[in-house]
């Protein structure tokens, strides 16, 4: 089965029906020009660049196009830690980058939220202490609700 497309009465395209459950068919000169130029990059071109920047910065995108169900949804993200690296330091990108796989968030945007507030220049959160609890009549511990 043909899929065809008109426009004005026109027919401007035609492709076979993708018959894949929830599945889509794009012919590149079909996207726009700014999707067709992120057509361009792949997964791995994609982590091969982050890798220059760092480790973390690999694992970030990494984790960004794995975390979507087609990794060209994270295409964006991905361009846009480039341009951050274009515009901060490198250091700071790849610590940034760091800061916001350990803090569990996977974006473009949380990054620049990092690097816009300095976060990438301070210590990351410190482990909390573990100190004995006092001892006191309303202390019960944890034997009492074993």
């Amino acid at each position: 089965m043909m899929v065809e497309v008109y426009h004005r009465g026109e027919r401007v395209a035609s492709h076979l029906r993708n018959r894949v459950e929830r599945g889509y068919t794009t012919l590149p000169e079909h996207m726009p020009k700014s999707h067709q130029a992120h057509s361009e990059w792949t997964p791995t071109r994609m982590i091969s660049w982050a890798s220059t920047v760092g480790s973390n910065t690999a694992q970030l995108v990494e984790e960004i196009l794995r975390r979507r169900p087609h990794p060209e949804q994270g295409y964006r993200s991905c361009l846009g830690l480039i341009r951050l690296s274009k515009t901060f330091d490198k250091a700071r990108v790849e610590a940034a980058c760091g800061r916001a796989l350990r803090v569990g968030t996977y974006s473009q945007r949380s990054v620049h939220a990092i690097l816009s507030s300095g976060l990438d220049r301070e210590p990351g959160p410190r482990a909390i202490e573990e100190r004995p609890l006092p001892e006191h009549a309303n202390v019960r511990g944890p034997s009492y609700y074993n």
